[in-house]
Formats: C-alpha cells, sequence, structure tokens
C-alpha cells in the first residue's frame, strides 16, 4: 500500500511473514488516483497460496430481505414526524411527545454493542431474527386497540422503543453483510443497498402518512373541526400502523424461513481471514486516531441531519409549509440521496482508492445546501427568497450529499481499520452518530417553539466534516489483501 497503510504493526496480521532479506526487493511507490494513496498492483506473496473466493445467486435474495427489513425499521420510526400535526388532533400528542417519539431511535442504540457482540459471535441470522422480532412486537403494540389515550400513548412510546432497539442491525451490518456474501468488485454496491434501504424506509414515511392521513393545520383546506372529523384522522392513522404492522410481520416470517449467516464458500479472501477479538478491536479503534477523525466526520453531520429529518414537519410549519409539502421535500430528499449513494459506490467498485475524493465531494456540496437552507429560512434578514421551489432544491440536494456519503463512509472505516470485524467498526460509528442525534433531540424537547438554532446546526457539522476529511490520510488494508493474496 506504499503510504497509503495505517502502520506496520496493523498491517502485521494480514500478511504471513515477510521472505528471507535476500528475496526482498525494494519496489517503487505507485501513486493512486488524484494523487491519492496507490491500491496495489497484484504482486504473488510467497509462501501464500492463491485463493479463488465464490460467490452465490442466493446473495441477492439475502440482501434482498435484510433490505426489506431496514426499509421496515425506516419506515416505522419516522411515522409520527411528517404526520405530527395530524396525531397532535388523534391522541392528543405534545411537541414533547413527537419529539419523544423520533428519540426513541437514538435511545435504542443503547444496547448496541451486544448487538455488535451478537453478530460477530453467533452471525447474521440470529442477530437478525432477533431484530425482526423485535420489531413485529413493536408494531403490534402500537395497534393495541384501547380507549384510553394515555395508555394507548404508553403503547406507541413502548413501541417505537423495541423499534429502536433494531436500529443497531439494520444500520451497522451493511458492511458486514457485503464482506461476507460478496466479492470485492460488489462489496461497495452491496452495502450501499442494505445500508440506504433504512433511510428509504424513512423516506415513505414522508410519502405514505402524508397522503393517508388528513392534515388539521392551516395550510389544510380541509374543514377538520368537529368530532366526526377527529375520529377519520384517527381511523386513518390506525390504518397505517395495521399496514405497517403487516409488512414487519411478513418480513419476520421470510427471514425465519431463509437467511443463512453465510454462504458454504467465502467469497474473498478478506472474508475468509481471521479477525481480531472483541476486546482487541475496541482497543484498535479507540486507539487509532485516523479512525476518530473519520468517525465523528461522518457521526456529526449525520446525526444532526438525521434528527433534522425526523422532525422536518415540525421545523417547515412556522414557514406555512403544509404538512404534504413536507414529506414531499423529505421523500424526495432521501430517494435522491439513495439512488446517487449506490450509485457512487458502484463508481467505487469500479474505479478503486476514491474513497477520499468522493466524500469531499458530497461533503462540500452539503455544506452549500444546507447554507442556502439556513439563510432561506431567515429571509426577513438575509431576503432571500422564500419559495416552496427554494426550499424543495436546498432539502433534496442536501438530503442527496449526505445520504448518499453512508455506503462511503462505511467501506472506509472497514478498510481503515481492517482486521477490526465490520459489525463493531460501523456499530461505533452509527452509535456515536445517534449520540449527536439524541443530544440535539433532547435540546428540542425543551426549546422547541422556534429553530434557527437547529438549522444553523446543519451547516456546521458539514464544515466541520469537510475539514476533518480534508486532514485524513486514507488506506486501503482489506482490499490490499484481497488483491494481492487472491491472484
Amino acid at each position: 500500500m506504499g503510504l497509503g497503510w495505517s502502520s506496520a504493526e496493523e498491517r502485521q496480521p494480514l500478511l504471513p511473514p515477510p521472505p528471507p532479506p535476500q528475496q526482498q526487493r525494494r519496489r517503487p511507490q505507485p501513486r493512486g488516483p488524484a494523487g491519492g494513496p496507490a491500491v496495489p498492483a497484484a504482486v504473488p506473496v510467497p509462501g501464500l497460496a492463491p485463493l479463488a473466493g465464490r460467490v452465490y445467486g442466493r446473495r441477492w435474495l439475502v440482501l434482498l430481505l435484510f433490505s426489506l427489513l431496514g426499509f421496515a425499521q425506516g419506515l416505522v420510526w419516522n411515522s409520527w414526524g411528517p404526520i405530527q400535526n395530524s396525531a397532535r388532533l388523534a391522541f392528543g400528542f405534545s411537541g414533547w411527545d413527537i419529539a419523544l417519539l423520533v428519540f426513541w431511535g437514538p435511545i435504542g442504540f443503547a444496547p448496541c454493542f451486544f448487538f455488535m457482540w451478537l453478530m460477530d459471535k453467533k452471525g447474521l441470522r440470529v442477530t437478525v431474527l432477533l431484530t425482526s422480532s423485535l420489531m413485529v412486537l413493536g408494531a403490534g403494540l402500537r395497534c393495541v386497540p384501547v380507549s384510553d389515550l394515555e395508555i394507548r400513548k404508553k403503547l406507541i412510546h413502548g413501541g417505537q422503543l423495541l423499534n429502536g432497539l433494531a436500529g443497531p442491525t439494520v444500520m451497522n451490518a451493511a458492511p458486514f453483510l457485503s464482506t461476507t456474501w460478496f466479492s470485492p468488485d460488489e462489496r461497495a454496491t452491496a452495502t450501499a443497498i442494505a445500508s440506504l434501504l433504512n433511510y428509504l424506509g424513512a423516506a415513505g414515511a414522508f410519502l405514505v402518512g402524508p397522503l393517508v392521513v388528513p392534515s388539521p393545520n392551516g395550510t389544510s383546506h380541509l374543514p377538520l373541526l368537529s368530532q366526526s372529523n377527529t375520529e377519520h384522522i384517527k381511523d386513518r392513522i390506525e390504518a397505517v400502523l395495521y399496514a405497517e404492522f403487516g409488512m414487519v410481520s411478513l418480513i419476520f416470517s421470510a427471514a425465519l424461513a431463509y437467511f443463512p449467516s453465510r454462504p458454504p464458500f467465502p467469497p474473498s479472501v478478506a472474508a475468509a481471514s481471521q479477525r481480531l477479538s472483541y476486546r482487541r478491536s475496541f482497543c484498535r479503534l479507540l486507539s487509532n486516531f485516523r479512525f476518530l477523525m473519520i468517525a465523528l466526520a461522518y457521526a456529526i453531520p449525520l446525526g444532526v441531519f438525521s434528527g433534522w429529518s425526523g422532525v422536518l414537519d415540525l421545523i417547515l410549519t412556522p414557514v406555512h409549509v403544509s404538512q404534504v409539502d413536507a414529506g414531499w421535500i423529505g421523500f424526495w430528499s432521501i430517494v435522491g440521496g439513495c439512488v446517487v449513494g449506490i450509485a457512487m459506490a458502484r463508481f467505487a467498485d469500479f474505479i478503486r482508492g476514491m474513497l477520499k475524493f468522493i466524500l469531499l465531494l458530497l461533503l462540500s456540496g452539503a455544506t452549500l445546501a444546507s447554507t442556502w437552507f439556513t439563510l432561506t429560512c431567515l429571509t426577513s434578514v438575509t431576503h432571500l427568497p422564500l419559495t416552496t421551489a427554494t426550499l424543495y432544491t436546498s432539502c433534496i440536494l442536501l438530503g442527496i450529499f449526505l445520504n448518499s456519503s453512508v455506503p462511503i463512509f462505511f467501506e472506509l472505516f472497514v478498510e481503515t481499520v481492517y482486521p477490526v470485524p465490520e459489525g463493531i467498526t460501523c456499530g461505533v460509528v452509527t452509535f456515536l452518530s445517534n449520540v449527536f442525534m439524541g443530544v440535539l433531540l433532547f435540546f428540542l424537547t425543551f426549546y422547541h417553539t422556534e429553530f434557527s438554532w437547529f438549522n444553523w446546526c446543519l451547516p456546521g457539522s458539514c464544515l466541520l466534516s469537510l475539514l476533518l476529511i480534508l486532514c485524513f490520510r486514507e488506506s486501503y488494508d482489506r482490499l490490499y489483501l484481497d488483491v494481492v493474496v487472491s491472484v
């Protein structure tokens, strides 16, 4: 790897002992794309037999089931933010309740390290079945027909918490699944699909909720002041809850019928290689300054953006944006991010060694888009035009740039700290992301009458992340192993 290697100590477990001194020759260090770190040429390693990986067609079925599970978890998590005005009328929720319903997502990451240990020791099947069973139970609790609104609200909060407990698996396991089932030239693409479908589920909530549930806010043209109309809103919300419960139950049944932990033969050398122990992995991560840099570069802007997206309707209501328009803005921002993220990951599979360059482009765009949105919301100060078109464009661009960076970050994490297991690596960074999201939502429960401070957190976090990536020295340890040993 030349300058792209982390250190001699970090690459020592990956390869066999070097040949005798008389066989060693210094090779010139090639440079990677755009002057970046080199992706090594395929040179044989003495004393190590070539290994050929094998991929199976069933890998796409495994990817589909996991992606659908992530989609359902994101959909259930974001059920209430897009319809917060209707939920207040139907169930008597307060602003604090709406923020807490979103807050259960990051709270659910409290046992994150348990799920990482379970995936590392027991494999994907046990972890996925436990996760999906929690989701079924949580979605079912929200559907219990209780007439007492106070009890009903407690059941809904409990259901959201159980769904939040599924977050560590659906958000962390994508790189582990791609390494276990997919070849090196498909890994980034598989990581993108498995990780971004969770965001697409959250986008689905922006679409389904406002279209199915009528809005009572001042921008709606429906006369929703009578008791019958209030009951109608409640019935429509319950229809959405029952539909989500049915979908989660169906996915759980499919995973129970078929979801193997691993293929009969590994698809690559990296998939078959030995990883560090649970304890050594944490020591390696916490002592690796380069990893801590990119972990913060990921966790801060993605945590802020996730919390901001979860209460987007709440943020846009003061500027007279309807519940339906807020839903469409959230929907297209996430869908655009998913499409661009998968395209970027496919590009990274074809042209290796470009992860840092891609992140620099995406974070630069996110900084500009978030600044545009924040200044637009301060129209009384900046005199920028506050129109539906400007809000749509700035929010959608922000979602595209940030959401599409997720799989690129995940691949860079794994490459940087290999042979630390993928689940542990991504578990630490998503835990940090949810910590930042939780802190912001915690403050939102107290300061929910004015949102300019929340909007300013977006460009500030994106700019900080951009500076951290600029200072980061990338490496491709896992790719080096696959390219060198599999010759």
